[in-house]
Parts: structure tokens; C-alpha cells; sequence
């Protein structure tokens, strides 16, 4: 328990030092003129309430990562609380807040857009490709997934092809309706549904009679049952990616730098936002181990009990209650839902960006998210285990982009970009790392794998030095107006 809420009081007061710090150096301006209003539009550019631009941010990013993410990654054992903790506060909020904050500056530009503008025309051709098709890849996976939780609570008639298409359809005018017809009208709903069983699962946590057998004091090392094939470096970190640090939301933060009305509020919709999904991670976490008993009890209980999502309906049942747990697992399923409909509009801008293509008109709208519709219904006759894996591993890479991007774009503003470069290079190490040794990837070597990771991570870093050093020497560097 004591881990449990050490672990929490420092998500929420990492918020308030480290999250003002990033303001600070990121320099918001309450002057400054705001994209909703400068290109107002009536579909994307819209100013909105503020804690409704907080709760579609939050439910945005909030898929099923913090959720079956932070049960699948505690398996690794309590160095996952670390980095839930230190991943949020250090890379993951960090990353979603000066992703907003840029996007906000050029004029809500999508992910693409702003990585290509710090680091070149041909990164950003990549980007938009390799966003393009995550953005599909998520909208595919959280089709899925809700589909089966829903199905599993309805009629038999409501079968999971009945379901899967009743959610595709509200994907597909979540994407071309105006942000304020559908999602600003429906995310409140589902924002209480995802509150209520955060907040309800964590009083049972912190007041119920539970104990969390995080078996800290015995070390750090790795519980997993398969720790020869799944080392806690890199896998514990894709595993855990949404609930610490995922490239996902940083094409989110575009479509709500659109919609915020001043510039002052990035702290709280873009860093705050991660922090809460942080803490999501952190009750699920703890709850898994806490209800089954321990590391090795986890395990057993998913091979033998419907896996993560069989886990989350026993949990919310026994500690919520019949009526309780049914709110506990709507808010579960809200979750998927909620990331799916705004990945496959996010698409549309992103193609919509790099194409020119005005979206004013909603039959503009139509034509362009045709082809997203028709590639997301294609990849979603894809396995799901192997979607979900590649659908990890590029998150984590987007994120690794988008760390260097914010990089480049602090040291040519001059400001502290350590706070980016750290994480930037972290990351780096995580995604070569993982791709050379998983069974997905190339399945080398494990310290090879290891090695090489480092090293690119280190000549990337050196490169950027060299770079900065040489531009500053040519006065290409200055203090440019942010």
C-alpha cells in the first residue's frame, strides 16, 4: 500500500513542480493568439470549454494502453511502478504538453507538420506515412477490442460482428462531423463512465481491506515468468506505453490545440491530462496484483481466466459490485472507443494537412476519409495479437520522432532542451532495442541487440551536438521569437 500511495502523491506532484518547470520553459503566453479563433471554421477550429477540450485530451489518449497495458506490464514486477511514475512525469507529459504547445504555435499543424519542420523534408515525408498508418493501426485495434467487451455484456444477437459494426459506423461520423456535434456532445458520458471506475477501483485500493503485494523491498528485478524471452529492457517498456509515454498522443494534442481558447491551459489539458492517465495505469497495476495475490498469481489468472480484459470484468465485479462494476466496465470500454474515433480523425487531418485539402465542406470531408475507412477495415482482418504488438513498437518509435523533433525545436529557441533530450535518447535505445530482439523484429541477439540500441542512441546524440555546436559557431542559432 505505502508504494501504492508514495507512488501516486508523486504523479500528482510531479504535475505541479516539474509540469510548471516545462511551462516555464516553454514560455506560454496568455496574450498569445489562439488557432481556434484565428481559423475558426466551424469542423476543427472551434474554441471550446475548457474542461470539455481536459476530458476529450484525456479520454483521447486513454485507450486500453493504461489499462491492459499496466496489467500486461506489472507482470514485469515493481519496476513497472517506476516508470508508470517517472515515465508520466519525465517523457510522457513532457512529450504531450510541448507537442501541443508547438502545435499551437503553427497554427495547429498535425504531428507530421511540426516533426518535418525541425527535422526535414524527409522525415516529414516518413511521418506522414508512418503517423497515417498508426493512426489506421489503433483505429483497427480499438474497433476490436470494445467489440468483444460489449458483446460479452448484450443479448446473444449482439454478437461481436454486430458490434464491430456498429462501432465502426460511429468512427466513421465521429471522423467528418464537426468535433463539437458528436465527440464534445458524447465524451462527457463517456468521461464519467472512465472516472467513475478509475475513482472507484482506487477507493477500493486505498480504503477497501486489500493488500498490494508490490514485493518492492525485495528488489527490482524482473517477476515475468518468461524472463529469458521477455527481458524487463526493452519490453516492460512497450508494454507499458500509454500509461508512461506513447507516440499516439502526440497526434492527439493537435486536435485540442485547436479548440483551446488560451495558451495557458496547455499545462493542464496536455500535461495534466498524461499525469491522470498515469495515475489510470497505476490503479490497474496495483489492482491486478493486488486481487490476484502476487506476480506469478497474475499470470496464471490471465492464461487461465480471459486474459486482461477477462481480469477487468472479475475486478470490477467482486469490488464494485453488480452495478458498480457494470459502470467500472463501461467506463473500460468507453476507453477504446473514445481513442479509436479521434485516431481515425486525426487521420484525416494529418492527410488533409500534407494534401491542402480544405475541410470546411463535409462532402471534402467524405471523399478523404473514404480511403482511411477502406485501409482500417482492411487491416482489421489482421490478428489481433500481431496487431497489437506492431501497433506497440510504433507508438514507441512515433514518440521517439517526436522527442527529437521538440529537441531540435527547443536548442534552435534556445531553450533547456536536456528536458527532451534525455527521454529523446532513452527512447531511441527502447525501439532499436526492441525491434532487433523480439520475436516480431528481427530476433537477434539479446546483448548485441542491447549494444546496438545504445550505440545509435549515442551517435544520434552526438550528431545533435555536433549540429547545434556548428550552427551556433555560423550564427545560425539564435534567440529566435517563440
Amino acid at each position: 500500500m505505502t508504494t501504492f500511495l508514495v507512488a501516486l502523491a508523486v504523479l500528482i506532484g510531479g504535475y505541479f513542480v516539474y509540469g510548471t518547470l516545462m511551462d516555464r520553459i516553454a514560455g506560454c503566453d496568455s496574450g498569445r493568439k489562439m488557432p481556434c479563433y484565428t481559423k475558426q471554421d466551424g469542423v476543427d477550429y472551434i474554441p471550446l470549454p475548457t474542461w470539455k477540450v481536459f476530458l476529450i485530451q484525456f479520454l483521447n489518449i486513454a485507450g486500453l494502453g493504461p489499462i491492459f497495458g499496466a496489467i500486461m506490464g506489472i507482470m514485469f514486477g515493481p519496476s513497472a511502478f517506476l516508470w508508470i511514475v517517472f515515465g508520466t512525469i519525465l517523457a510522457g507529459a513532457v512529450h504531450d504538453f510541448l507537442s501541443g504547445v508547438i502545435s499551437i504555435r503553427r497554427d495547429g499543424a498535425s504531428l507530421p507538420e511540426i516533426v518535418g519542420n525541425e527535422l526535414g523534408n524527409g522525415i516529414k515525408q516518413l511521418m506522414r506515412g508512418f503517423s497515417l498508418i498508426l493512426m489506421m493501426l489503433v483505429g483497427a485495434v480499438f474497433v476490436l477490442t470494445p467489440s468483444g467487451l460489449i458483446a460479452g455484456m448484450t443479448p446473444e444477437w449482439m454478437d461481436i460482428k454486430f458490434w464491430t459494426a456498429a462501432i465502426f459506423i460511429y468512427y466513421m461520423l465521429a471522423t467528418v462531423l464537426p468535433i463539437d456535434k458528436l465527440i464534445g456532445n458524447i465524451y462527457p458520458l463517456f468521461g464519467f463512465a472512465l472516472l467513475f471506475m478509475a475513482v472507484g477501483i482506487m477507493g477500493v485500493l486505498i480504503f477497501g481491506d486489500v493488500t498490494i503485494p508490490d514485493g518492492i523491498m525485495e528488489g527490482l528485478h524482473n517477476r515475468s515468468a518468461m524472463a529469458d524471452t521477455q527481458p524487463l529492457f526493452p519490453m516492460m517498456f512497450v508494454s507499458i506505453a500509454c500509461g508512461a509515454i506513447s507516440g499516439f498522443h502526440a497526434t492527439q494534442s493537435p486536435m485540442m490545440a485547436r479548440c483551446l481558447k488560451n495558451e495557458k491551459l496547455a499545462r493542464p489539458i496536455f500535461y495534466g491530462a498524461m499525469v491522470a492517465e498515469g495515475i489510470v495505469a497505476l490503479i490497474w497495476a496495483a489492482a491486478a496484483i493486488a486481487f490476484t495475490g502476487g506476480y506469478g498469481e497474475l499470470g496464471s489468472y490471465l492464461s487461465g481466466n480471459g486474459g486482461a480484459g477477462g481480469l477487468v470484468h472479475d475486478i470490477s465485479i467482486s469490488w464494485l459490485g453488480a452495478f458498480g462494476g457494470v459502470l467500472a466496465i463501461i467506463g473500460v470500454i468507453a476507453a477504446p472507443i473514445t481513442t479509436g474515433d479521434t485516431a481515425l480523425r486525426s487521420a484525416r487531418l494529418i492527410a488533409a494537412d500534407f494534401m491542402g485539402i480544405d475541410q470546411s465542406k463535409i462532402l471534402k470531408r467524405v471523399l478523404l476519409s473514404l480511403p482511411i475507412f477502406a485501409v482500417t477495415y482492411f487491416i482489421m482482418q489482421t490478428d489481433f495479437d500481431i496487431l497489437w504488438r506492431y501497433f506497440a513498437w510504433s507508438n514507441q518509435t512515433l514518440a521517439m520522432f517526436t522527442l527529437w523533433a521538440i529537441t531540435v525545436y527547443l536548442a534552435r529557441h534556445g531553450k533547456a532542451f536536456a528536458v527532451t533530450l534525455i527521454p529523446a535518447m532513452f527512447m531511441t535505445c527502447v525501439c532499436i532495442t526492441y525491434i532487433l530482439f523480439a520475436p516480431e523484429g528481427l530476433g537477434l541477439d539479446y546483448t548485441l541487440s542491447v549494444g546496438i540500441g545504445l550505440l545509435v542512441s549515442i551517435m544520434l546524440c552526438a550528431w545533435f551536438l555536433k549540429a547545434l555546436v556548428f550552427a551556433k559557431k555560423s550564427t545560425e542559432v539564435k534567440d529566435l521569437p517563440v
